[in-house]
């Protein structure tokens, strides 16, 4: 290690508060601002004039925007059933649920959804986004491959005639084709026109669908197991579908990491006693599931098909510039609830991917590979992600995380527990983690690399659950309604990061909510659009923190968004809102193309919680319009052009 570990949150927090105050007296004005929050049946109507706000000046280091408002879902009706962005900056709708993706495709027809058009059209709930440049290695920015997560559905949204609790009981069997075929990854061609407006290019080979009826192979120590066959697949190596793909990645060689996170919901059916039976219910498969795809597919019937779960809850890896490549499931990474995968590259040229269990209670990840990245010849790093090392994470109360390796015939690994082999250990990685002593987290969202500092990110989403006697350093408040960030500190060595250290510092960067009464901590600062419900993450150019929220709407009363932040200088953590989503939404996905001068986001479940009878926004659409609200991905650019600045 290049430094001594801290000793206790405590004091580091206070250290950096005394470096906050030694500074605070050369803060110059910046332009004042209001703060507002929204607490439960109030509206923001009066913030503007400081009923609930206290202004403070800050000094900006760079040109950056003016931050907006934070929007409360009491507000003016028209406001809350849109977008916002900050001055300056212009929003558009690239793409939404059913426009034509897959050449000679036609856009769906919102009254009247067809179940084989939807194979070739853009599918529901996008989530992760990754952009590409055109040919592998470049850097344009201004055309490339567009790469989207369509993690699950709304048929109460989607569907007349459904509400949010009788959505299991009145799908119909097109309907529910029609689900099948929205879930999945869209690939697409995209390209800028000198208006900095953004445009698929629909007739591109390069444009494909992945979806519940698609082939995917399976590599890595868990093919081809006993435990992975099934009657319609019994080698074990073939699986058809993906399924809740939510967060991702891009590995260096220029493919993407979809991971599959909530596979509890699809599964119907008695586990009885299976010898799965214990191993779907730590995946929290009880056979009650939110979908209907049991009636029309065995796959998901638990009593038919036991080792259909199995199957599913992996990262899969597809090659946007191949189309005649196949997708495959990469097992060596782990099973469990992938939020996603991001990829570090170690000093020595090994691949490090982290991800985290997106749930209460569960742990952070990482993959170590064991062959190294070979930038000249792309074929040697096709498999590179089947043989490694998986470590979870252990939070200890001195300032260290320690990674325990999960290989079989380590510690508890053994047959002892029923353990016989490395495929063992990584179907039922969540066990293993159990047993290794792993410290249970505040539901592990997004985990990302800062490219300057090369430091790792962590998001904590939130947990509700947690009590007084479960607080830990690294998870430091019972019932936490608004979530955290964690900072792993990763050693250099020779100036390069190693992210394969076994022991390293980690340190809290910022615990959301409102600092007067909810604990919470800005590394000192105190931000005027604070925020809760930290989730997806990503790093501009400059190692600047952009942070997209999902519950703050619930937590707070205020609609989610995406909020910019220093990791950095005397404005460290000092969080802005840049851009909100509707009523219902959740901001996901956020990416920038190379050059910082167009930021994706993808707006996901506009109008939750209402349906396509009574939807709550009809966004994208005209308010006035019959059609139900689409998610969508929306490209934001700078007026005039030029980068995007936090």
């Amino acid at each position: 290690m290049d430094r001594p570990l801290r000793t206790t949150l405590e004091e580091l927090i206070e250290t950096r508060i005394s470096r906050r105050e030694a500074v605070k007296g050369i803060l110059a004005a910046g332009g004042a601002m209001t703060a507002t929050w929204c607490l439960p049946g109030e509206s923001d109507a009066g913030l503007a004039n400081g009923e609930m706000g206290e202004t403070v000046t800050v000094e900006s280091p760079r040109a950056g925007f003016r931050e907006l408002p934070h929007v409360c879902e009491t507000g003016d009706a028209s406001q809350i059933a849109s977008i916002g962005v900050a001055d300056g900056y212009n929003t558009q709708v690239l793409i939404r649920w059913g426009d034509p993706v897959l050449p000679g495709a036609g856009k769906m027809d919102l009254l009247s959804p067809d179940a084989e058009a939807q194979e070739k059209q853009f599918g529901y709930n996008n989530d992760f986004i990754a952009y590409l440049p055109i040919r592998r290695g470049e850097e344009n920015s201004r055309h490339g491959l567009l790469c989207v997560n369509h993690e699950f559905t709304n048929p109460e949204l989607m569907f007349t005639g459904i509400t949010y609790d009788d959505k299991l009981e009145t799908r119909s069997d097109e309907q529910v084709r029609i689900e099948l075929a929205a879930h999945g990854h869209s690939v697409m061609e995209i390209r800028q026109a000198d208006d900095q407006t953004w445009h698929l290019v629909q007739e591109s080979p390069l444009n494909r669908r992945f979806t519940l009826n698609t082939e995917f192979e399976i590599s890595g120590p868990a093919a081809g197991h006993p435990r992975m066959q099934t009657e319609q697949d019994p080698t074990g190596k073939k699986v058809i579908g993906t399924i809740s793909n939510c967060s991702g990645g891009v590995t260096p060689w220029g493919t993407v990491l979809s991971g599959e996170e909530n596979i509890q919901y699809y599964f119907h059916g008695d586990l009885g006693d299976s010898p799965e039976a214990e191993n779907h219910r730590r995946m929290g498969i009880d056979g009650t599931g939110d979908y209907s795809f049991f009636r029309l597919d065995k796959r998901f019937d638990l009593a038919a098909t036991p080792h259909e779960p199995n199957r599913f809850g992996w990262v899969v890896e597809i090659d946007p510039y191949d189309p005649e490549r196949p997708a495959v499931k990469r097992t060596a990474l782990g099973r469990f609830r992938h939020e996603g995968a991001a990829t570090a590259l170690n000093r020595d040229g090994r691949l490090v991917v982290y991800s985290g269990d997106d749930e209460r209670f569960e742990y952070l990840y990482k993959f170590v590979s064991q062959g190294k990245y070979d930038p000249d010849h792309l074929e040697k790093n096709r498999d590179l992600l089947d043989e490694g090392v998986l470590y979870v994470a252990r939070f200890d109360e001195d300032g260290s995380v320690n990674w325990l390796p999960l290989v079989y015939g380590t510690g508890p690994l053994t047959w002892k527990n029923a353990f016989h082999s490395q495929a063992d250990v990584l179907i039922d990685t969540r066990r293993a983690a159990d047993l290794m002593g792993a410290t249970p987290m505040d539901r592990p969202e997004d985990v990302e690399e800062n490219p300057v500092t090369h430091h790792v990110f962590v998001v904590l989403s939130k947990n509700y659950e947690r009590t007084e006697e479960q607080v830990d350093s690294a998870n430091p408040r019972a019932v936490n309604q608004h979530g955290h960030i964690i900072e792993l500190e990763i050693p250099q060595v020779d100036g390069k990061p190693d992210h394969a250290a076994t022991v390293h510092a980690w340190s809290m960067f910022l615990k959301a909510g409102q600092l007067e009464q909810d604990d919470a901590w800005y590394d000192g600062q105190k931000p005027t659009t604070w925020l809760s419900c930290p989730d997806n993450i990503t790093f501009d150019n400059q190692g600047r923190l952009w942070i997209a929220t999902d519950g703050f709407q619930k937590s707070s009363g205020v609609l989610d968004g995406i909020y910019a932040c220093e990791v950095a200088g005397p404005r460290r953590a000092l969080t802005k809102q840049f851009f909100h989503v509707p009523i219902g939404a959740e901001l996901c996905g956020p990416c920038f193309t190379p050059d910082n001068s167009t930021l994706f986001v993808g707006v996901q479940h506009p109008g939750e919680y209402s349906t396509f009878d009574a939807p709550s926004t009809r966004w994208p659409n005209d308010a006035t319009s019959d059609l139900p609200p689409q998610p969508s991905v929306v490209a934001i650019t700078r007026s005039g052009g030029g980068p995007i600045n936090g």
